[in-house]
């Protein structure tokens, strides 16, 4: 491997895992705005610096405000695309799917950690 491409190789690592992830929605808790198969451009930097594999920020400098769609970590440790729908005293955010019949989400599990959060969703 070239020094240029071992280099590419690092500022790519970097960019995935501290700024800027894609994934691609499964399932139909979040229909009509996000179908399953879409690709998400999720801003991980939006609400603090945390290193991948950890739970909770190093750093956090906002929350996720209401209406906001935020790929977070469940309390059963899946992965989860939903909107919040409000912030608790606790700093825990409720989070819900747009297509309540489909949507597991914290009608059944309750609040979720801020921390759980990895980022906001950018576009779909």
């Amino acid at each position: 491997m070239t020094k240029a491409a071992l280099w590419a190789l690092i500022v790519a690592a970097i960019i995935k895992f501290f700024v800027f992830d894609f994934l691609i929605a499964q399932g139909e808790s979040m229909e009509p705005a996000i179908k399953s198969g879409t690709v998400l451009v999720v801003s991980r930097l939006r609400y603090g610096l945390r290193l991948p594999g950890q739970q909770g920020y190093m750093v956090r400098w906002a929350a996720p405000r209401a209406g906001e769609v935020v790929v977070f970590y469940t309390p059963l440790g899946e992965l989860a695309v939903k909107r919040c729908a409000a912030l608790t005293e606790r700093g825990d955010f409720m989070a819900e799917g747009d297509n309540s019949l489909q949507s597991y989400d914290s009608r059944a599990y309750g609040p979720v950690p801020a921390g759980n959060i990895i980022g906001k969703v950018l576009g779909y």
